[in-house]
């Protein structure tokens, strides 16, 4: 008998993202879920989706509600709240589901960017030099331009645009302002490395594999800084997204594929990852591959960048969504 699955997800709301129009990276989780469900459909698995909405002191009797044999855990957050991403995997391990994805603990660390980079960096996994600052301490400055300035606890690009980069103090100041501004937090600093970019979406729960890599390929007008901004990711019209794209298989040689693999398992190990992450990284001239972000449960809608990986694995995208279904399960 095939199992039956509740596919949860984050029901979209007004908060932080959209007072900065950056709603649109929560609302395509809709198209997710829906993309979801139709597949384990298809592969023959009842499924349903139930959207979860705030405040989190809600959820919980949301998912007590749940009847199933499994949870397809879609949800990203609330909107202006990252850390209820952790939260809900976390009560879904109290009460005693099985789910997909990664379990709380992980996603709470892969979150703080700047936990992460001093994570990896203890296991002797190569980053680039960081720092996180706020509007007060900006005169601890000791990195070197240019560098790139990002939210230190935001994903799916919030908060990175064209102005990310900067090259002397005066940027860096105006940046780390408007992030703590924007986001109530400090910002991670980081030396930009401006080389090919790749990522690799890691798969499984004992033995995790990778699946074929990708390239960020970028044609941007000369000046426009190679980055995966926000509207790179998520908005049409935009100079960033129209000449950003994905290529997968990357071509690179055997030895360097090797070394990136062997580097994506293990931080997805040491990050406490299971079902499904994405590991990003940047060819630095020098030091070789840089993990620049890890990132779990990422999107696995069906224009996503994990689908586009499955596809050049030979894996079509319902046998994809099946397989981490039956992975969290047991079953695969």
């Amino acid at each position: 008998m095939r199992p039956a699955i509740a596919v949860i997800y984050n029901q979209p709301g007004h908060g932080r993202y959209s007072a900065m129009g950056e709603d649109r990276a929560e609302l395509s989780v809709l198209d997710a879920a829906q993309a979801v469900e139709k597949a384990l459909v298809r592969r023959g698995c009842p499924a349903v989706r139930v959207p979860l909405s705030p405040p989190l002191g809600g959820v919980l009797d949301q998912l007590k509600a749940i009847r199933a044999d499994l949870v397809f855990n879609l949800f990203e957050g609330f909107d202006g709240s990252p850390e209820t991403e952790a939260a809900v995997a976390s009560l879904l391990s109290d009460l005693g589901f099985r789910y997909t994805g990664s379990p709380g603990p992980a996603l709470a660390l892969a979150l703080d960017k700047y936990r992460t980079q001093q994570t990896l960096e203890r296991a002797h996994i190569p980053t680039p030099a960081c720092q996180v600052l706020g509007p007060n301490g900006i005169h601890s400055f000791c990195l070197k331009f240019p560098c790139i300035v990002k939210p230190c606890r935001e994903d799916a690009s919030h908060g990175l645009s064209e102005e990310s980069v900067v090259a002397g103090f005066p940027e860096l100041e105006e940046r780390v302002k408007r992030i703590s501004r924007l986001f109530g937090d400090r910002a991670l600093i980081e030396e930009y490395v401006d080389g090919r970019e790749l990522n690799v979406t890691v798969i499984g729960r004992e033995e995790p594999v990778a699946l074929p890599l990708s390239e960020i390929v970028y044609t941007l007008p000369e000046g426009m800084p190679r980055i995966l901004t926000f509207a790179a990711k998520w908005v049409p019209t935009s100079l960033y997204f129209k000449n950003t794209k994905s290529v997968c298989p990357a071509e690179i040689e055997s030895e360097l594929h090797t070394r990136i693999v062997n580097i994506a398992v293990t931080a997805f190990k040491l990050l406490g990852c299971s079902g499904y992450a994405r590991v990003d990284f940047r060819l630095d001239a020098d030091k070789g591959p840089l993990v620049i972000d890890v990132n779990p449960n990422p999107d696995i809608s069906p224009d996503s960048g994990a689908a586009l990986q499955a596809g050049a694995a030979g894996i079509e995208y319902e046998e994809f969504v099946e397989r981490i279904a039956l992975q969290a399960l047991g079953q695969a």
